[in-house]
């Protein structure tokens, strides 16, 4: 089951608090991006945030699981949890700022 587009909108524009949050659609479900770092994933209607220690303490009790079969578990954010615009601002604020910098990417040169 896809995740829902309307959900993934629902969801940046509650943790747009945090940072400069946006989603890129990735392979029928959604990365969530904070300051240019990937922080989240939406996938089957689920949210699950990268887990930093900060983040584990800011959302102490939450269940950690795997996004997708052979992923690295994540936290598992509870849906109750998606409705406080605060929470979810401070969460993914949070794990930005522990997240190191996206490696830059440098372009073949083709000859």
């Amino acid at each position: 089951m896809a995740t829902d587009r309307r959900t993934v909108e629902f969801l940046v524009e509650q943790m747009a608090g945090g940072g400069t949050v946006s989603a890129k659609a990735m392979f029928g479900e959604f990365g969530i991006y904070c300051d240019g770092k990937m922080v989240a994933l939406v996938c089957d209607d689920h949210l699950f945030v990268k887990p930093t220690g900060g983040g584990r303490a800011f959302a102490a009790g939450s269940e950690e699981a795997p996004p997708y079969p052979g992923a690295k578990p994540c936290l598992l954010i509870d849906a109750e949890k998606w409705d406080d615009r605060e929470w979810l601002a401070e969460i993914v604020r949070i794990t930005s700022q522990e997240l190191p910098a996206p490696k830059v990417r440098t372009k073949r040169k083709s000859g």
